[in-house]
C-alpha cells in the first residue's frame, strides 16, 4: 500500500483516488470561486476530527495548528481557522461527500461480496431500518420532532455481507419508516429483511413484482386467510408453515398474490413469532434464522453512534449535519476497505483505536497493524460498546 515516510493519516486518505474526489467536487461546483480552503481540505479536517474524536471546531483548529510542519505534510496549505471550516460546512454541498461515500461503498461491497452469512445461501441479503439522531431544538430549529426536542432520521439499507451500508437517506424525524421503501430500487433475487413498521401491501408488492424477496413479521390488525398448510418439524421450534392471502378487499387489491406465513417459537425466550415472506423455496426453518440477521443493522447503528462523531455536530445547519454524517460514513467504509485489503483479523473498533493514537506516525499501515495486538479491550464508557462483530 503506501510507503514508509508518510503519515498514517495520509496513507489512509490515499484510499480515495484524487480524480474520484475531484469528480465529486466538480459535479456540485464545490470549489467554484474558492481561493483558499478547498473541499479537499474541508474533508481532511472532518476526517481528522472523526479519527481523533475532536469535540468542536476550536478543538480541530488547535490540534491541526499545533504542529505547522505536520499540518502542511497532511495537505493543508494554510493554518486552519474554525470560522473558515464552519463556513465551508454551512455552504459546501453535502452531496459531494455523499457521492464520495457511495463510491467507497461500491468498492467495499465488491471486497466483502464473498463474506459468509452463516446460512447456506448465495443471495444478497439486506436489512433495512432507521435510527433517530436527537438534536437540540434551540440550535437546530429546522429539525423539529416533538414540542421540546428536535431529531432527524437516518434510513439505512445494510448489506449484511460486511456489513456495509448500501443506501442511506435522511428524513424528518416525524416521517414514517415505511416511506423509505419508495426510494429503494429492488434487486431481483435479493432478500430484504424489514420489521413490522415496513409492512405495507402496495410497497411490498412492488418488491415482489421486481423479483426480490422480503421477510418481515406480521403486525396487529392484519387479517390473513389460510389457503394451504405444510407439515413442519416442531422439535426445531416451528409451529406452522402456511400459504395465505390478505383477507380484506383492500389488502388483496394492493397485494393480490399469495404469501408464506411461518409461526416459530423462539427456544431462548419462548416467544412465538409470526413471519411473512414471498419466498416459498427456502426451508421453513431458514426464514426465522434469516430474519434474526436483521439485528445486525441495529448493531451497526449502535456502533457508529458509539465510535463516530454523529451525535454532536460542528455546525447547526442541515447541510453541516449531513456533511458530517457522510464524512463519518466515509471513514467507516475506508477502514472496512483497509481491513479487507490488508487481510486483517482485527475488528473495526480495534483498527480505529490504533489509527487514532498513531495518526501522526510515519509507519506503513501494514506494519502498524501487524505490530498491534489482535484485539484491544473496550472500556465500558458512554461512547464505547461491546460489539466485536465490527
Amino acid at each position: 500500500m503506501a510507503i514508509a515516510g508518510r503519515f498514517v493519516f495520509s496513507q489512509l486518505i490515499e484510499l480515495i483516488h484524487r480524480q474520484l474526489f475531484a469528480r465529486c467536487v466538480h459535479r456540485y461546483q464545490g470549489d467554484y470561486k474558492v481561493r483558499h480552503f478547498s473541499c479537499r481540505e474541508q474533508f481532511l479536517c472532518l476526517a481528522f476530527a472523526q479519527l481523533t474524536a475532536r469535540e468542536s471546531l476550536r478543538d480541530i483548529e488547535v490540534c491541526l495548528n499545533a504542529r505547522p510542519e505536520r499540518r502542511y505534510r497532511l495537505g493543508f496549505g494554510q493554518p486552519i481557522a474554525r470560522s473558515t471550516l464552519a463556513e465551508a460546512n454551512e455552504s459546501r454541498d453535502w452531496r459531494i461527500y455523499g457521492d464520495l461515500a457511495q463510491a467507497l461503498i461500491r468498492r467495499a461491497r465488491e471486497l466483502y461480496s464473498g463474506e459468509d452469512l452463516g446460512l447456506d445461501m448465495e443471495n444478497t441479503v439486506y436489512a433495512l431500518d432507521s435510527t433517530t439522531i436527537e438534536l437540540c431544538l434551540s440550535l437546530f430549529p429546522w429539525a423539529r420532532y416533538q414540542r421540546i426536542c428536535g431529531a432527524i432520521k437516518l434510513h439505512t439499507l445494510l448489506d449484511l455481507r460486511g456489513p456495509i451500508p448500501s443506501f442511506l437517506q435522511f428524513s424528518d424525524g416525524k416521517q414514517a419508516d415505511v416511506t423509505a421503501l419508495d426510494s429503494l430500487i429492488p434487486e431481483p433475487g435479493s432478500f430484504y429483511l424489514v420489521d413490522r413498521g415496513y409492512v405495507d401491501q402496495a410497497r411490498l408488492f412492488r418488491f415482489h413484482q421486481a423479483g426480490a424477496f422480503f421477510v418481515t413479521r406480521t403486525k396487529k390488525g392484519i387479517r390473513l386467510r389460510r389457503l394451504e398448510s405444510r407439515l413442519v418439524d416442531m422439535s426445531q421450534g416451528l409451529r406452522s408453515d402456511q400459504t395465505v392471502r390478505f383477507a380484506t378487499v383492500e389488502g388483496c387489491a394492493h397485494y393480490p398474490e399469495p404469501l408464506r406465513k411461518i409461526r416459530f417459537r423462539d427456544p431462548e425466550t419462548g416467544k412465538v413469532l409470526v413471519f411473512l415472506t414471498n419466498n416459498f423455496d427456502l426451508p421453513a426453518l431458514t426464514i426465522p434464522k434469516l430474519y434474526k440477521l436483521r439485528w445486525r443493522v441495529e448493531l451497526f447503528f449502535k456502533w457508529i453512534k458509539g465510535h463516530l462523531r454523529i451525535k454532536a455536530f460542528y455546525g447547526t445547519s442541515a447541510n453541516a449535519v449531513q456533511t458530517q454524517v457522510w464524512v463519518a460514513i466515509c471513514i467507516y467504509v475506508m477502514v472496512a476497505i483497509l481491513r479487507k485489503e490488508l487481510r486483517l483479523p482485527l475488528s473495526l473498533h480495534t483498527m480505529l483505536q490504533i489509527l487514532s493514537v498513531n495518526i501522526f506516525e510515519k509507519v506503513p499501515l501494514a506494519e502498524l497493524f501487524a505490530n498491534s495486538p489482535l484485539e484491544m479491550k473496550e472500556v465500558d464508557l458512554h461512547n464505547q460498546l461491546l460489539f466485536n462483530y465490527l
